[in-house]
């Protein structure tokens, strides 16, 4: 096994090097030149995002394809990888973070435009699509897209199940001594209720979910705004002078090198917004809108939400902390730094932190369970739907009980293997994105 870990471990660092990320941000800067700073259209995509004229017949709402998109992207890492970020890579790992998630709308818009151009109606009349169906039609790789559903499926068994239910657990054990096996049965109740109703349920789940969790949690990260609105311009000041300095930062706890406080911050932000990996424009096939720029406006705002929003508001909240007060923070965790700011909250202030994670992790579930059913039903159809939903709930059950280094590892090797074949999708497809002057009516 250890042997095993070892090899994966390997590949792991190999995939997601800094070619990797470069290769990520660099797509992010083409489309955002290419399409002409579509991130300007973001408010014309919150806009399109709450229509709900079109016919639900054929799938979900434009509304609820964007609420299952951020279930699976707003997580754990917009605070534990925000806090982790500002750790390792110090204050200037927020800016970057944010620029990637600025850079990102544009591959988003990308990503969603392809997808709902290739997609394809399944047995029950619903939308259905993704990187494999664009692989297959698009650029004829039936084998290529084949593997791409297949690591798709596997890694939701990470990343979207056991690695999520693992949070779960971790962060209620953090406020009451609860068995792990209640904390994992219970969640896999839970979460096979919504899953087992199908895309419809999920979405409708998705759509009061996401909005509910991010509210409860950007409503604590105001108090502590306002609490410390003496150190939130200088904390704004910090985090862009970091961004492009190597001075250290609250007694050398962060704000190493700038090559540093890069890297970090932009692996951070692309792993938390999912922008490139090709899980987000799965969601987006599921809509009925008839447009594809229109829906690539509307999942665009995507990664505006999760990375431009909730992560610089985390970042913000951090280092305004730290300012106010830095011996709070001195030998703190990195993933606790967030914990250390939400203590200052007048009453369970960690308590309000562990319930937000909890919520984040869940809605990541049963977004991200709907991600590895479409793999599985490109591969195999509908018949085996119910057995990959079970052996989902399992993995549910299984990561809050069990240790999870094995499992961390190779989801992060299938999702490099993800984005591997959704970029090659991009870039050879790339003349295929039109601008949504041309495609839809405002």
């Amino acid at each position: 096994m250890q042997i095993a870990l070892d090899i994966i471990q390997r590949t792991c660092s190999f995939l997601w090097s800094f070619p990797m990320l470069i290769l990520l941000l660099g797509t992010h800067i083409y489309f955002t030149v290419r399409l002409r700073l579509i991130q300007k259209k973001v408010p014309l995509g919150i806009k399109f995002s709450f229509s709900r004229t079109e016919n639900t017949a054929t799938g979900i709402t434009p509304y609820e394809a964007l609420a299952t998109a951020l279930a699976a992207t707003i997580g754990t890492g917009n605070i534990i990888g925000v806090s982790t970020a500002v750790a390792i890579g110090g204050p200037g790992a927020v800016f970057w973070c944010w620029i990637t998630g600025i850079l990102g709308i544009a591959t988003c818009y990308a990503e969603a435009f392809l997808s709902v151009r290739y997609r394809v109606k399944n047995t029950d009349g619903l939308y259905t699509g993704g990187p494999m169906y664009i692989l297959r039609d698009g650029l004829h790789m039936k084998r290529t897209a084949a593997l791409f559903a297949l690591f798709t499926a596997c890694a939701a068994l990470g990343i979207g199940s056991s690695v999520q239910a693992n949070s779960i657990c971790t962060a209620i054990r953090e406020q009451v001594s609860l068995s792990p096996h209640i904390i994992g049965m219970t969640t896999a109740v839970i979460a096979g209720f919504v899953m087992l109703g199908g895309i419809k349920q999920i979405a409708r789940v998705c759509t009061i979910l996401v909005p509910f969790m991010s509210l409860f949690y950007l409503a604590g990260c105001a108090y502590l705004l306002l609490s410390n609105y003496r150190f939130v311009p200088q904390a704004i000041l910090v985090i862009i002078r970091s961004a492009f300095s190597s001075r250290s930062f609250v007694g050398g706890m962060a704000g190493t090198a700038v090559m540093t406080g890069i890297r970090t911050g932009i692996s951070k932000g692309l792993f938390t917004n999912e922008v490139g990996l090709g899980s987000i424009p799965i969601a987006a096939a599921a809509s009925n809108s008839t447009s594809p720029a229109r829906q690539g406006l509307i999942s665009m705002t995507g990664p505006f939400w999760d990375t431009v929003v909730i992560c610089a508001v985390t970042g913000i909240v951090i280092v305004s902390s730290m300012l106010r007060f830095p011996a709070d923070y001195a030998g703190a965790k990195a993933d606790h730094l967030c914990f250390i700011a939400f203590e200052q909250l007048p009453f369970h202030g960690g308590l309000i932190l562990s319930v937000s994670l909890v919520l984040f992790a869940f809605a990541t579930i049963i977004g991200w369970c709907y991600y590895g059913e479409a793999g599985v039903r490109y591969l195999t159809g509908n018949r085996t739907i119910r057995l990959y939903q079970t052996i989902y709930i399992v993995f549910i059950y299984l990561g809050a009980v069990t240790s999870l280094q094995f499992v961390f590892q190779i989801s992060d090797l299938f999702n490099a293997l993800m984005a591997l074949p959704n970029l090659l999708c991009l870039w050879l497809l790339k003349e295929q994105v039109a601008m949504p002057e041309t495609t839809c009516s405002q």
